[in-house]
């Protein structure tokens, strides 16, 4: 009885496993979709305008533009950079619990400040 209960438990995971990759309920998120973690979508940027908004996979910030360092919450109010640019940022412990150090991304190679 308990094996016939086990083999039951392990074919509904699978089955659910296979359905959230090919469907891409969970992960793997376009922008634009709901997301609760960055971890979820594509971009690794899940973003909220306000706190009562939802938030939704968007794109990395580019050059020049606003931007949060890497957070601890995994949902930020400005995303952080696209690869191979860094967020300037002043960085403080209320910032860092609140989500609010923001920055602009620049080019490390830059010779701009």
């Amino acid at each position: 009885m308990a094996s016939a209960l086990l083999l039951l438990l392990l074919l509904s995971l699978a089955s659910a496993w296979s359905f959230s990759y090919q469907r891409d309920l969970i992960f793997n998120l376009d922008n634009g979709e709901l997301c609760l973690q960055s971890v979820q979508c594509k971009s690794s940027c899940c973003y909220r305008t306000g706190w009562l908004r939802l938030a939704r996979c968007a794109y990395r910030a580019a050059e020049n533009q606003e931007c949060s360092p890497k957070s601890i919450h995994g949902v930020y109010y400005k995303c952080p950079c696209e690869n191979g640019l860094t967020c300037k940022a002043n960085k403080t412990i209320v910032g860092s619990i609140t989500n609010t150090n923001y920055g602009i991304c620049q080019d490390p190679g830059s010779s701009s400040k």
